[in-house]
């Protein structure tokens, strides 16, 4: 089943919104007889691709006595591809073994239930964790209608994401930048701030690309960016959402569309008798509000995404307990300064048993750079 894992592993970045599967055939002996996994969204599904495998290292013949294993409960209607669970009942394999039920409501036991009838032994639950902790970007989309949410940063030893002069580039090596570039690369958006946009004028694209490509966010309450940002200067090439308050200035909001932005205004309208919100008058701006935000993130069908900063969006999505998976960047330096940033800000937790706790935690040198990852416990779909 493991094994498993490391063949699902190999779509990420190409199957969403789709979640990773993979599968593999044995026989009575654990001989191979076919493995495979999803390679793509609309593609064959991992089963179809462990029967083709089979089939053309001349084994299919031998299906009858298999067992498959898959990560995923496997599929039992129409959607890009016919159902699994038909093939798998079609290629005559006798047991089956299943790392997770699948939480879409279209299959949700209805697989298993049908490979049962069939008269094939069915077993769920194999390294049942490690199954859900794969899928667990898929499930908590389906599940509450949400993308997976992975907060990324580059600091300091003494934990400092940029100077008191607000001077950050950069913090981290080129290795770690190498890694950053990556994940980019199979990410559905990249959120920033405004500010972040206005002070780094970033470009957030993957170089090299990736699989996907990326969808660039920007909260911006006032649709205040400048045209000559490049994240605008490019909106006709790579995607360029800015999500705003409803009360954002209409001239702001026409001159960026007028560049290729896509605008969309977060919230509850104002009142129609209310003056109209300007730049001089901002207490008339309501926040972009981080629910609202992956709200039109999950009906847009977006399964990963990545908020790059800065600080004040990222202490804002902690808050509300919005973050399921923390990547960090040490560079092998000291800034130090009371006035320096952290990569947190907003209100934070109070006593320190009310920290939100980290597993599944990884670390890697990088050059000189540490790279770590973890994920909080106990979010939806993981468990």
């Amino acid at each position: 089943m493991r094994h498993v894992f490391e063949l699902a592993a190999r779509g990420q970045g190409f199957v969403e919104p789709n979640p990773m599967v993979g599968a593999v055939l044995v026989d009575d002996e654990l001989r191979l007889l076919g493995e495979g996994f999803h390679r793509q969204f609309g593609g064959p599904h991992a089963e179809i691709e462990a029967i083709a495998d089979a089939t053309m290292r001349r084994r299919k013949n031998r299906l009858k006595d298999a067992t498959l294993f898959v990560s995923l409960e496997p599929c039992c209607h129409f959607g890009k591809t016919p159902p699994c669970s038909q093939a798998i009942l079609a290629a005559g394999i006798r047991k089956v073994v299943i790392g997770r039920t699948d939480p879409n409501p279209q299959v949700a036991g209805g697989g298993i239930a049908e490979l049962r009838a069939a008269g094939v032994e069915v077993e769920v639950g194999l390294l049942e964790d490690e199954a859900k902790r794969l899928t667990a970007p898929f499930a908590k989309r389906l599940i509450i209608g949400m993308p997976w949410v992975i907060a990324k940063w580059a600091m300091s030893w003494d934990g400092k994401i940029a100077t008191s002069s607000g001077d950050s580039k950069w913090i981290s090596n080129e290795a770690s930048r190498a890694v950053v570039h990556r994940l980019r690369g199979r990410m559905d958006a990249i959120i920033v701030g405004a500010e972040t946009a206005r002070r780094d004028d970033p470009m957030l694209t993957a170089r090299p690309a990736g699989p996907r490509v990326a969808t660039r966010v920007v909260l911006d309450s006032m649709a205040s960016l400048r045209t000559e940002l490049q994240l605008v200067q490019t909106a006709n090439d790579v995607p360029l959402l800015i999500l705003t308050s409803p009360d954002a200035p209409t001239d702001n909001v026409a001159r960026l569309r007028a560049a290729g932005a896509e605008v969309c205004a977060l919230g509850v309208e104002t009142n129609q008798t209310a003056a109209p919100a300007t730049a001089k008058d901002p207490k008339k701006i309501r926040p972009v509000e981080p629910h609202a935000v992956l709200a039109e993130l999950g009906r847009r069908g977006m399964t990963n995404v990545l908020i790059e900063g800065g600080a004040a969006v990222l202490g804002a999505f902690a808050d509300l307990d919005l973050i399921d998976e923390v990547q960090v960047f040490i560079g092998s330096k000291l800034i130090g300064g009371q006035a320096a940033p952290g990569p947190l800000s907003g209100i934070g937790c109070g006593p320190l048993s009310q920290a939100r706790l980290l597993e599944d935690v990884q670390v890697e040198a990088l050059d000189g750079d540490l790279f770590l990852s973890g994920r909080v416990r106990g979010k939806a779909g993981s468990k």
